[in-house]
């Protein structure tokens, strides 16, 4: 993953870990209401406190498993004249003649608003390693896209 991809989890951890106390204050306090069995809110924070943690180790995980790619450091694709991590890709819709165009980016940078894309989604792995001209198949639930790649930045 990128540096930005890196500080965005790492944020996103921070800001879960920082909730902890609060969730487990009002656990205490729904606690000293008396009867736990029928008090919602009690129940709604423990859920939420499970969610948290769930949350916190799998990014703990994540992060401390992750490699981090300095883009400065990476052959942009139009110079390797491939798409690598960090490309921007315009391809073509074969079937429907629609353009696209993807950025290929890591874990935390995902924005699908902005056609950022995991290198490992079905997308990003059908284009990575694809030449300009290349025409690419993509399984989808619904069938099969196929794109041309027009151009790699």
């Amino acid at each position: 993953m990128s540096r930005e991809g890196y500080n965005k989890l790492m944020a996103e951890l921070e800001a879960l870990k920082a909730r902890g106390p609060a969730l487990r204050k009002a656990i205490n306090d729904a606690r000293e209401q008396g009867d736990l069995s029928e008090n919602a809110a009690y129940h709604a924070a423990r859920e939420e406190l499970a969610k948290t943690e769930a949350k916190v180790a799998q990014l703990q995980g994540q992060l401390s498993s992750a490699d981090i790619i300095e883009k400065s450091k990476v052959a942009t694709g139009a110079a390797v004249g491939t798409v690598v991590f960090g490309s921007t890709v315009r391809v073509k819709d074969l079937d429907s003649g629609d353009a696209e165009t993807y950025q290929m980016v890591g874990p935390g940078e995902v924005d699908l608003m902005a056609n950022k894309i995991l290198t490992t989604s079905p997308v990003g792995q059908a284009l990575i390693s694809h030449r300009v001209g290349d025409e690419v198949v993509v399984p989808v639930p619904r069938g099969k896209l196929r794109y041309r790649i027009e151009e790699i930045s």
